[in-house]
């Protein structure tokens, strides 16, 4: 985990089109809302976790798939509990759907993209026009 600051927390995760689309949308400041099944949101605290998520299942699910990087403050992210599903660096949170508004009220700056993922049947022009 990475902190900019003392006041901020740098968090990663991996998204794909339609959701970077949502981000560019909101001015690069803020995820699109949860679907009425997504229970959690999985912000990671190692961004090699995100690669591999965006690299594997979102290039699986979509044909493409993105990195991003975001800041959080500090005093919202830290009550919150790790949960390790894996290896050392395979660390997120789980921010419940009925408190995710509250986490993009705590966005400090611009998410921004890291990388890009995509198969060899994706349109990578259009792909590459939301980074």
């Amino acid at each position: 985990m990475v902190s900019l600051n003392r006041e901020t927390v740098t968090l990663y995760r991996s998204v794909g089109p339609g959701q970077l689309k949502c981000i560019a949308d909101s001015g690069w400041k803020r995820f699109p809302p949860r679907l009425h099944w997504q229970r959690y949101f999985y912000p990671m605290l190692h961004e090699s976790f995100a690669h591999r998520i965006a690299s594997q299942w979102n290039v699986e699910q979509s044909g493409v798939g993105y990195v991003v990087r975001f800041r959080v403050r500090k005093e919202y992210i830290d009550p919150l509990p790790v949960y390790i599903i894996g290896g050392p660096e395979h660390k997120e949170y789980r921010i419940p759907a009925e408190d995710f508004e509250r986490l993009n009220s705590n966005i400090v700056g611009a998410i921004e993209v890291l990388a890009a993922y995509h198969d060899h049947d994706s349109d990578w022009q259009q792909a590459m026009a939301w980074a």
